[in-house]
Order: structure tokens, then C-alpha cells, then sequence
């Protein structure tokens, strides 16, 4: 359900051999096609061997935080670029990324995409040794664990990574640039994505394809889990990790149901066709008897569609998305937050009134919002609403990047469908199911991370850890 979970991050690395040329414009592009991974800061670090480093960020969409002149400031032929929604780590400038380390004559720039389980052990280690800290992200304790290894212990660039990865648990996906080198970084689970392009003389790393097609690179390949790639010789040189191999794969079932654009390919699969599947297979589950088939925009799009496909009913527009609405603030009376809903979501009467309508959504979190949705809808008097949803229930928090909620906020975490769907007031509600959702995403249950929704997490949760621990909006 938009508006209730957010992903964490959106990273780009762009490798250019020509160091006449400055390659943060297209940093640029890439992270515009990424802004829905994250829309509470953006930033960019650059470096030309003969120019030196140079680095820029702020709070806001990337449109607000870079004018032209800061762009062209920032030369290069190498540059990362991130943009950020909070989970580790409040919503303030300090946790902005990319992180930088300047010291002496050498640096230090950082890109992440995750969360990292055991970053306050790892922190207060470091803590203890004299570091100090600017922020409270763990990706910062990351930067610092890399200094350590290979300024302080002298190690070469890929043993310093190997080395640092061994200690983390968690999530990463990372765009490192160390020594006027360019770093690609996945970790061995797999969980965030990361893949490589080709655009002429530049390779380019991001979160998703989507950022290839905007600068028409042509993409690659996926990195694969517990893979270091660098850039030289115009060639992808790999490393493997350690620890590669050994651990079970867990790639993140949410970024096909709902945190990828749609027009995305995430490890060879279609997040287009996966959530048209979605719809297919709720159809399967749910076969109503209804007049209209309606998304709630739009993320749910294609799955309405699939449902439409699959039992000929029509697929129609009933919500409206104001496209131009950012993040709201945090409403303190009930009437100001429903008016937030109405910013940015409002009924067409005249395709709802009357009529017995299945509306898709792509999952229900803590349910607040399905609520003032769902009486949204209601007001333009519809004879029927079959509420779908295109998640199983979300019964745990998420420790790997998504900010979601701690388990006593989790609707389905202390209700059962049949209270959920008598507290949204409506005929019926059906969520897709486990076997079903992997079905439609088309890859073995065994690779998927589902610890939200199953509490199978793929690794140990340190005790006591809470999702409110680092989701602080």
C-alpha cells in the first residue's frame, strides 16, 4: 500500500576510460529514473584523476537538490549517486549519501542500498577504537570498516571488501569509489538488486534496468550475489566473495510486487509481467462476479490488468493519482490526515457508483491507509467492493532495508482476513497467497526472501531488534 512502506535506497555508478569526459549528468538521469526508491535526499561524488574529487547532496527530490551549475561543477570521469528514504537512520542531511571519508591525500565515497542487522555492534567496535561518527546510518559504520582495512591494515582494495563483509549480516548493495577506482558491491544473499550496463565508452551500475533505458546503455548482465565488480582495461573485472555461495540465496519478493518500476528486469525476471501474473493468479483464487476491475494507482496497475485479462471483466479507471504530490507531512488530527489521502488519491463517482467493483491493491501494511482508501472509494457509492491484494499478509517486520512497521502496527500480524475485512467494511477481501505470489514471480521459493511475510528470515535477528529501531520518519 503506498504510503506505508518505503525502500531505502537507489544507487548509480557510472566508470567513464576517456578522464576528459564528466559522467555526472548521467549520474544524474539515472538516479531521476530511480527517484521512487527514495525521495528524502539525493547526492552525487565525482573524482578525475587530475581534477581531484568533488562530491554534492541535500534533502529533497533530485530536481531540488542539483541546478545545472551544481551538476557541471561536479567533474569526473568516475561518480556514484544515491537517493535515500530513511531506515537506518533518521530523515536529516547528516545520513545523505554518498558518504565520504576525505582525509590526507586519499577518500573514501559510498553508495548503499540495504540495511545491515548487526550495525550497532559493528559501530561500538569501532566507537571503542576512536572513530567517530557524523551520522546515526549504518552505512557510514561500512565506510569506516573499509578505512580500517585498507589505509590502517594496508590490505589491497578487494581483500579490504572481502574482508569487511565477512563481519556484516544483513543487505548491500554498493557503488564504492576508493583509490580513483569505481566499485560495485552485492551481497552474497542477494536481497538488494545491482546490475551493469554498457554505454559506449562508460559502464554504469544501478539499482535497477530502468536507469539503463533513460540513457540508452545497454544493459549487461545482473551482478551476481556475494560479486565485487571494477573497471579496467574498458572490461568488468569480477571477484567473488568469500563468503559467495555459501549462504541461501533470499532476492527481496517485494521488489517485484511493488518497489520496482514496473518497466524494471531484476535478476532475468519482468516486474511488468510478474505483477501481471499477480493478477492472474488472484483471479485463480478469486474468481468474483463484478462489473469493473479497478488498480489503486500505481503500482497495482498491471495486476488489474492481469485479473482483467484473466476473467474478462473490465478493467476501468476509478481512482485518480495526483502525480505532482510529494511526501506529505505527518497530519496531527484525523481530518487533516484523510485530507492527505485526498491529495493524493481521488474516485472518479461515474465509474464507481452502482457498480460492483474488485479493487486491486499491491499490500496492506498496518491498514490505515487501506482505510481511508477504502472510505474514499465508498463515497462514490459503489453497490459492492471485493478488496484484492497482491502480497500475502505482512504478519513480521522487515530487518533488510524496508521500512515498514514494528509487529504490534502490523494489521495481519493481530487480526485474521475476516476481521481485517470487517474493520475496512467491505464484502470481501482476499490476499494472494505464498504459493501463488511465487508462482507469479517465477522464481523457486527457496531464493526468495519472505521474512515478512512467513518470518523466515535468511539471517539471525539480533535479540531485541525492532523495525522502530531504525525506521524514524
Amino acid at each position: 500500500m503506498q504510503g506505508e512502506m518505503e525502500d531505502k535506497c537507489g544507487i548509480v555508478g557510472i566508470h567513464c576510460k576517456d578522464n576528459s569526459k564528466d559522467v555526472a549528468p548521467l549520474v544524474y538521469y539515472c538516479l531521476y529514473a530511480l527517484q521512487h526508491r527514495g525521495q528524502e535526499s539525493a547526492g552525487i561524488a565525482s573524482f578525475n584523476q587530475d581534477k581531484g574529487f568533488k562530491h554534492y547532496y541535500g534533502m529533497g527530490l533530485i530536481t531540488s537538490v542539483f541546478s545545472d551549475e551544481e551538476i557541471q561543477n561536479l567533474e569526473g570521469n568516475m561518480a556514484i549517486g544515491h537517493v535515500r528514504y530513511s531506515t537506518t537512520g533518521q530523515s536529516k542531511v547528516e545520513n545523505s549519501q554518498p558518504f565520504v571519508i576525505d582525509f590526507g591525500d586519499s577518500f573514501i565515497a559510498m553508495a548503499h542500498n540495504g540495511d545491515i542487522v548487526n550495525s550497532d555492534e559493528l559501530k561500538k567496535e569501532l566507537m571503542d577504537e576512536g572513530f567517530y561518527f557524523r551520522s546515526d546510518s549504518d552505512s557510514e559504520v561500512i565506510c569506516y570498516m573499509l578505512k580500517k582495512e585498507h589505509y590502517d591494515k594496508k590490505k589491497d582494495v578487494l581483500d579490504a571488501i572481502d574482508a569487511v563483509c565477512k563481519k556484516l549480516v544483513g543487505s548491500y548493495a554498493l557503488t564504492i569509489l576508493i583509490d580513483g577506482e569505481l566499485y560495485g558491491v552485492r551481497d552474497p544473499m542477494g536481497i538488494k538488486p545491482l546490475a551493469v550496463a554498457k554505454r559506449q565508452d562508460k559502464f554504469i551500475l544501478a539499482s535497477e534496468t530502468v536507469a539503463f533505458d533513460v540513457i540508452n546503455a545497454e544493459f549487461v548482465r545482473d551482478i551476481k550475489p556475494g560479486e565485487v565488480i571494477h573497471f579496467k582495461n574498458n572490461e568488468i573485472n569480477s571477484h567473488m566473495l568469500e563468503s559467495a555461495g555459501k549462504c541461501k540465496l533470499s532476492h527481496c519478493m517485494f521488489e517485484y510486487v511493488y518497489f520496482a518500476r514496473p518497466d524494471s528486469t531484476i535478476d532475468g525476471i519482468n516486474v511488468y509481467k510478474t505483477r501481471m501474473n499477480i493478477g492472474a493468479q488472484l483471479h485463480k483464487l478469486y474468481p468474483i462476479d463484478a462489473d469493473v476491475v479497478i488498480p489503486v494507482p500505481d503500482s497495482s496497475i498491471p495486476a488489474a490488468i492481469g485479473y482483467s485479462r484473466a476473467s474478462g471483466i473490465p478493467y476501468g479507471e476509478g481512482l485518480i493519482k495526483n502525480r505532482y504530490v510529494g511526501r506529505t507531512f505527518i497530519m496531527p488530527t484525523q481530518e487533516e490526515r484523510e485530507l492527505a489521502v485526498r491529495l493524493k488519491l481521488n474516485p472518479i463517482k461515474e465509474a464507481i457508483k452502482g457498480k460492483k467493483i474488485i479493487l486491486i491493491d499491491d499490500s496492506i501494511v498496518r491498514g490505515t491507509t487501506s482505510k481511508q482508501l477504502l472510505d474514499l472509494v465508498k463515497e462514490a457509492e459503489p453497490a459492492e467492493i471485493h478488496f484484492l491484494v497482491g502480497c500475502p499478509p505482512v504478519i513480521s517486520p522487515c530487518y533488510y532495508g524496508v521500512a515498514m512497521a514494528t509487529k504490534k502496527e502490523l494489521i495481519a500480524a493481530n487480526y485474521n482476513t475476516e476481521e481485517i475485512r470487517e474493520q475496512l467494511g467491505i464484502d470481501s477481501l482476499g490476499y494472494i497467497t505464498i504459493p501463488a505470489l511465487v508462482e507469479a514471480i517465477g522464481m523457486p521459493e527457496e531464493k526468495l526472501c519472505l521474512g515478512c511475510i512467513n518470518e523466515d528470515y535468511p539471517t539471525e535477528i539480533p535479540e531485541g531488534l525492532e523495525a522502530e529501531t531504525y525506521y524514524k520518519p
